[in-house]
């Protein structure tokens, strides 16, 4: 079966199309797999499309997009310097239209804290969570939380940086690991249940899949290099239970002045509560990410999916 194509008179109105991945995050890598496979699917179905491997070398990413002849982007840049409103910000200067959200979204979907303590001034459930820094109480953290406790860098992605703890020198050393990524760290209630991670794309949800690891948690080798990580759609939740947790990732979504597409990962309590972990304005769009894989399910292809993406460039208010 030949794959999919855009009509000529769209792909041209698109005009010239800057996939922009890789910076100098820590998942530089990841971003440059994900780019290579958007740009790989915009050109399948007849979108001019070239790349910048944006910070390549040394470069000045600024110039680079000063430089560069372009008509709208695909912003597919992972972390900070690239998910995190910056580059936004300097696109908007250029009045050039772009994938995804906008400046303050990106700005707190990349801030854990942030977007949770914005998540808990709405009403909308998220795990109690401490603060960490040099002058914390872990007495008083442990106290509050219990263990085990999930430790984040506030501002990495990937699950880079986090480590699942369960006595008071892990709680430290894990402290001691989180700071070597961001001087911003948080404590996070350990929720005992089953996670689930729900793509949005446009003003829809995609199918609800339900993850399944072997290892503590979904961590960086689960998500990206494991072959033993399971991708439930079966997800063993009630039509009720199903459609709630779609509305509750729209409402998060939305709360947060997202845009175009993401995905927002949830967990599930033990007493059968869904509690919001966080949102990814800009997933991974590897052969192992979550996006394509809902995308699948529904029926849409990769060429599909990431044309999709790029028509919601330039329509956020």
């Amino acid at each position: 079966m030949s794959e999919w194509r855009l009509d000529a008179s769209e792909a041209a109105a698109f005009g010239r199309v800057a996939v922009i991945m890789g910076g100098r995050s820590a998942e530089r890598e990841i971003s440059l797999r994900s780019g290579a496979e958007v740009l790989r699917g915009l050109q399948a179905a007849g979108v001019d499309a070239f790349a910048i491997d944006l910070a390549a070398d040394g470069r000045d990413p600024v110039a680079q997009l000063l430089q560069a002849d372009f008509d709208r982007a695909f912003l597919i840049l992972h972390g900070r310097g690239g998910e995190d409103g910056t580059i936004q910000g300097l696109l908007e200067m250029m009045h050039k239209p772009y994938t995804g959200s906008g400046v303050c979204a990106s700005a707190l979907g990349m801030d854990k804290l942030r977007c949770k303590l914005l998540w808990q001034g709405a009403g909308l459930p998220t795990p109690a969570f401490a603060v960490l820094d040099e002058g914390a109480d872990l007495e008083a953290v442990e106290a509050r939380l219990g263990y085990p406790i999930m430790v984040k860098p506030a501002h990495e992605g990937s699950s880079i940086g986090m480590s699942k703890v369960r006595t008071r020198a892990e709680l430290e050393a894990a402290f001691a690991q989180a700071t070597a990524y961001d001087s911003s760290v948080i404590a996070e209630k350990w929720v005992d249940g089953p996670e689930f991670t729900v793509a949005v794309l446009g003003h829809e949800t995609l199918p609800v899949i339900r993850l399944e690891t072997p290892h503590d948690f979904y961590d960086f080798t689960a998500k990206y290099e494991a072959a033993d990580t399971g991708y439930h759609f079966r997800t063993a939740l009630s039509q009720e239970q199903t459609e709630s947790l779609q509305q509750l990732v729209q409402q998060a979504f939305s709360i947060a002045g997202c845009h175009g597409w993401g995905r927002v990962d949830v967990m599930m309590d033990a007493n059968g509560q869904f509690q919001l972990l966080e949102v990814n304005t800009a997933p991974g769009m590897t052969d192992h990410s979550l996006v394509p894989m809902a995308a699948r399910e529904a029926g849409i292809s990769f060429s599909q999916l990431v044309v999709e993406i790029l028509r919601t460039a330039g329509e956020r208010e």
